[in-house]
Order: structure tokens, then sequence, then C-alpha cells
């Protein structure tokens, strides 16, 4: 498929803005890129590849950001992680019209805004007490759910790895940034790894658009790192959430 030369500069900014946004909370930007190039009816061949090569740049950036900053707790990775890669390679072989897959992820993206929005915006009472990372068990299963629904749709999970760790009170935002990266970068390899056995189109103007979003990653990643606080974190994701949901909806 050929990209014109303005639309892939118009791409290029949405793609900064998106790797900026999501990288803050620690996410790759999948669902974001995936948006702004169905507005641009970019065929689904080559959105899944070209937005997991994207994701993979910008989650490494917020990985070693808010690894450094905020440490790395392993059990709020590994669990999910081991059976979420297999299963997102699977997904990746598939092909399916990602239309399908948009109205039910942009449900519970929205649903998982809205609930965070709530609790942010809570003023009484105490904050909620973390209760600790999840079962192992459990988080292989949901591992598997969530490995396979982001190679279906060329997303990383952290779209749903993250807000599921914070609305069931294994995490707060802060704790759970680094090990959603981590997520997000290894399922995007093995999902991308699994759609490039099937041999998809990449556009032309992907290296510079691989720049753009290393910039933007860079900067929403050092400042979510270091600037924000608990509550405007949340704050933040909720927003990504959102904006995530509507668009796969719309």
């Amino acid at each position: 498929m050929v990209i014109g030369q303005q639309e892939a500069v118009w791409l290029g900014l949405l793609f900064f803005a998106a790797a900026m946004l999501y990288s803050s909370v620690g996410h790759g930007g999948a669902s974001g890129y995936l948006a702004a190039m169905g507005l641009f009816g970019v065929a689904p061949s080559v959105m899944r590849p070209t937005a997991l090569v994207m994701n993979i740049a910008v989650a490494s950036i917020s990985l070693y950001k808010f690894s450094r900053t905020n440490g790395f707790r392993w059990r709020l990775f590994w669990p999910f992680a081991i059976t979420a890669v297999p299963m997102a390679f699977v997904g990746g072989r598939i092909q399916l019209p990602i239309a399908w897959f948009g109205l039910l992820v942009g449900c519970v993206l929205v649903f998982s805004a809205i609930r965070l929005l709530l609790e942010t915006l809570a003023a009484d009472g105490p904050p909620r007490e973390i209760k600790g990372p999840p079962l192992i068990v459990l988080a292989l299963v949901l591992g598997i759910a969530i490995g396979f629904l982001s190679g279906l749709t060329g997303v990383g999970g952290g779209i749903f790895l993250s807000p599921l760790l914070v609305l069931a009170r294994w995490a707060s935002v802060r704790d759970s940034a680094a090990p959603t990266a981590a997520f997000v970068l290894v399922n995007s390899i093995s999902g991308l790894l699994g759609l490039l056995s099937r041999q998809p189109s990449l556009p032309e103007a992907l290296p510079y658009w691989v720049a753009a979003v290393i910039v933007g990653g860079f900067v929403g990643a050092t400042y979510g790192s270091r600037r924000l606080g608990n509550r405007a974190m949340r704050q933040a994701l909720a927003a990504v959430l959102l904006i995530a949901g509507a668009k796969m909806i719309l």
C-alpha cells in the first residue's frame, strides 16, 4: 500500500503525540497508532505490524525510564507474560478483521477508564489499600486471554494489563508502569514475529515514524516517571484508555 507524503507527515505527528501520551504511563501506544491509521484508511494488513514495530521502540524506552525511577516488580510481570507471549504469537498469525474486535475492546477500555476516573475523583474516605500481587495461577490464565487478544488486535497488551492491576488493587499505577512496559515489549515482539511469518506489508515511511515515536516516547516516559504523582498518573491512564476506547468503538 502506498501512503502519500502529506498523509505520512500527518500520521507521523499523530504517532508522536500518541507515543508521548501513552509512554507517560508505561504503555507503547499501539492502540493510538491503530486509531490514527484507521482514520487515514490504512489497510489492516499494514496497520498491525506497523503499530507493533513502533510499540517495541516506545515500550523499550518506557521500561528503561520507569525501571530506573520506580523499580521493577517481577511478580507483576512474569506470571502474566509467561502465557501471554506464546498466545500473542498465535493471535498475530490469525488474519481477522480488526473491526470485529474493535467494539469489544473499545467497550472494555471505556469501562476501565470510567472506573479509574471515578476512583481518582472520589474525595471521601482513605485511599484503597494495595492487596499485593495476584495469585500465580490466576495471572497465568489472564495472561492467555490478554496475549491472544493482543496478537489479534496488534497491541502490546498494556491497555489490558495496566487497568487490571490497578482496578484489582494488585498494584498502584506507579508500581505497575515498569512491569506493564516490559509486558508490552515482549508481547509486541511475539505478536510481530507471528505477523512476520505471514509476510505482511510495511510502509516506506516506517523508519521516519519510528524516529517520531522514539522522541515522543522519550519525552513522555521522562515526564511520567519523574514528575507525575500517583493521582495524576491515574488520570493520565484513564485519559489514555478513554481515548483509545472511543477510537476503537467509532
